[in-house]
């Protein structure tokens, strides 16, 4: 069997070397790498080809007989929404020289939301019946010259879809001059905020002047408003109450600027919000009272407030939990009372001048069955008035693109750690822990008991907090995906984009140094964790726990290192391919979606926790492509931190007996890549009850009258193999 497992090891080392040295076939997400999988006839009825992609647009041109009809654009190239998975979905469409949309296909995306229960074909047709969408009526109305369709769960989903087809439409309309569209030229000189005008007005004042902007509506103009629809379901369901009962009454004013934001919020959350905003940052003030909410209750955190947007041009915003703050209440005396006070953060990359006009939109929605809901739109608009603006002469300005993209890159990650404090501050703390355990190690384990319970404290709060709530998983697709970054030119922006998982491997990297794979794989790894304590818990019911022969337990050791290597040689050849066959890993059932996916990757991870149950570790044994990864740099560690005596294997067998994993050879010796790092010989190394060594000093001691064992007899000498 081992002759046989060589052999798979020498064929799977030549496969990874001819992956290296042949050129890598997969792409990034780009057009080009989109339109091989797509035909022109799907983008355009009746074409037969591709021209070359522009250089100036990033458009590539749909022929007939050579003959351009149109052009077939990637919606990310000119909008950079994201879903709620943090990536972009991905869309390419087609579209005529009259500016009409005359095919959509939706070609990438990685939201969760279809992981659980909504079909991916339902997003597709979705997406495809943009087809016939005209941009010149979106243009002329700021995107609203159609209905739109939402699937019931996906709502917001939904909406970055919609947004990235009409604004990138629009754009690509613009930059190409299709349908008569040409790019937004401002009308006279352009306008700055006046940010040192600070002079203190009434609520009556703000209300005239347009400073503070109003839109209400009452029931019966709800209710009316849903009957012109034509929908029956939503008829039916008229909202309860008076005709002249307010259904909402919303009002919006640009609290970031100086003048406004002292006479609404007051001199002291005015500081606040100063000191909140970022450079180049805005904030709006958003107020509500009647039946109706914008808000809402459907949010969560690290979620969307899906009932508002702000609309600029092409560009709009949505607001993120971590982008709002309530207010207590208005520093005008003479201003009427609200039910909601909310402040909204406007990003600095998300191209908003407050000077310009823009838009506050309202979605509406009613109930129309068990789960599903139909929707309507309503806009608040809003100009800041010429008293807060000054007048600035018109220049051009000279942008290095790519020194531009960079700063948005570098703005971006570290909005994102900055937005995670908490999370972070509390990662450092369970590794300053950690650090602490394995440094004073002989002093941690010197209580059974209370290192027992330390360590089932440690473990679960691993599971809950850096699994189930931050979803900070390590994989061994962010492995590939490293080794595809140096191989394409590696920055770090993509990588410090989750700031838990980058702390994590800049810790292992370090970890690896001093104690090998077991302080990641034995403390850090959720699912390693979700394994030990659901172990545990089947010990406590006494289901019977199987210790594999030594000889089987030795040859299935290679299998995670065949597995890893084959999953690394396959990302050289096609990323996406090998990210699919990363699912060998259960880390996304088990931990980022909490097992809520379809059931062959449930039914996968009850598995491997069912083999858990009877063998403690199954997975992380001989299975886990990640473990085998940082096994393999593991003999490069500096020290060898655990401590033995000379008997350990020979005769004493009780520390490899006892092993959780089975790391320990007969023969004593502890293999560092196997070895998880739990501590446990550590503990039976002072036990006075289990280690031979221990109880032959306590009776001697016990002889001669001497108190308490001196466990440093019996260790080996220093210069002994298994000295410390």
């Amino acid at each position: 069997m081992m002759r046989t497992l060589r052999g798979w090891f020498t064929a799977l080392l030549f496969s990874l070397a001819a992956a290296l040295a042949a050129p890598s076939s997969a792409q990034a997400d780009s057009l080009a790498s989109f339109l091989t999988d797509l035909t022109p006839e799907e983008l355009y009825p009746g074409a037969d080809a591709f021209g070359p992609i522009r250089a100036d647009v990033p458009v590539a041109p749909i022929l007939k007989d050579g003959e351009t009809l149109g052009y077939a654009f990637l919606t990310s190239d000119f909008v950079g929404t994201t879903g709620y998975s943090g990536k972009p979905i991905h869309v390419v469409a087609g579209i005529d020289t009259d500016a009409v949309l005359t095919g959509v296909k939706l070609v990438k995306h990685s939201e969760p939301i279809v992981l659980i229960g909504i079909p991916n074909s339902k997003m597709v047709a979705l997406t495809e019946s943009y087809a016939g969408l005209d941009l010149k009526a979106e243009a002329a109305t700021g995107g609203e010259a159609h209905d739109l369709d939402i699937i019931s769960g996906a709502t917001v989903t939904i909406m970055i879809i919609d947004d990235s087809l009409v604004r990138g439409g629009i754009k690509v309309s613009r930059a190409l001059g299709l349908g008569g569209l040409s790019p937004n030229v401002a009308d006279g000189p352009k306008r700055e905020v006046d940010m040192a005008q600070r002079e203190i007005l009434d609520w009556h004042t703000m209300a005239g002047d347009g400073t503070t902007r109003r839109m209400t509506l009452d029931i019966g103009q709800i209710n009316a408003a849903f009957e012109e629809t034509g929908d029956a379901r939503a008829i039916k369901r008229p909202e309860p109450g008076e005709p002249d009962d307010t259904y909402i009454d919303m009002h919006v004013a640009l609290v970031s600027v100086p003048s406004i934001g002292l006479s609404l919020l007051g001199e002291a959350e005015y500081t606040n919000l100063t000191d909140w905003l970022e450079e180049g940052e805005q904030a709006i003030l958003v107020l509500g009272r009647g039946v109706y909410s914008f808000k809402g209750s459907g949010y969560v955190r690290g979620g969307i407030f899906d009932r508002i947007q702000l609309i600029q041009g092409d560009n709009s915003v949505r607001f993120f939990d971590k982008q709002q703050r309530r207010l207590g209440e208005l520093a005008t005396d003479d201003s009427p009372s609200f039910a909601e006070l909310d402040i909204f953060k406007i990003p600095a990359n998300s191209e908003f001048d407050p000077a310009e006009p823009f838009r506050l939109q309202l979605l509406a929605q009613r109930v129309v069955g068990a789960i599903d809901k139909t929707f309507l739109t309503f806009d608040l608009g809003y100009k800041l008035p010429e008293q807060y603006l000054l007048p600035v002469a018109a220049a051009p300005v000279i942008v290095d693109s790519a020194t531009d993209e960079a700063a948005a890159k570098s703005a971006l990650w570290q909005r994102i750690w900055r937005d995670k404090q908490v999370e972070i501050a509390i990662l450092g703390v369970m590794l300053l822990v950690l650090t602490a355990t394995f440094f004073f190690q002989f002093q941690a384990t010197m209580n059974a008991r209370t290192f027992y319970w330390f360590r089932i404290g440690y473990l679960s709060f691993t599971l809950v907090f850096l699994g189930w709530y931050a979803n900070a998983q390590l994989s061994v697709v962010n492995l590939m995906a490293l080794a595809g970054s140096l191989r394409s030119g590696f920055t770090w922006d993509a990588f410090l984009m989750d700031p838990l998982v980058f702390i994590q491997w800049f810790a292992i990297a370090a970890a690896l140094l001093f104690w090998g794979r077991g302080a990641y794989c034995g403390w850090l790894c959720p699912f390693g964790a979700l394994q030990e304590l659901t172990n545990k818990l089947a010990r406590a019911l006494k289901v019977p726990q199987w210790t594999l022969p030594w000889g089987l337990h030795e040859r299935l050791w290679p299998v995670k290192y065949m597995i890893f290597l084959g999953l690394f040689g396959l990302s050289m050849v096609s990323m996406p391919l090998a990210e699919t066959y990363a699912e060998v890993e259960p880390f996304k059932t088990a931990i980022i979606l909490k097992f809520v996916r379809d059931w062959p990757f449930v039914v996968f991870a009850l598995l491997l926790l069912l083999a858990g149950l009877f063998v403690e570790r199954f997975y992380c044994r001989y299975l886990c492509p990640l473990g085998g990864a940082l096994a393999i740099p593991a003999r490069i560690r500096m020290f060898d931190w655990l401590k033995r005596y000379k008997e350990c294997g020979s005769p004493c067998q009780t520390c490899a007996n006892e092993c959780p994993v089975q790391a320990i050879h007969p023969t004593g010796e502890i293999n560092p890549n196997e070895c998880v790092n739990c501590l446990h010989c550590q503990v039976l190394y002072q036990s006075e009850t289990k280690c031979p060594v221990v109880i032959k000093q306590i009776k001697r001691r016990a002889k001669t009258g001497t108190p308490g064992p001196d466990l440093n007899i019996g260790r080996p000498p220093a210069n002994h193999p298994n000295a410390n």
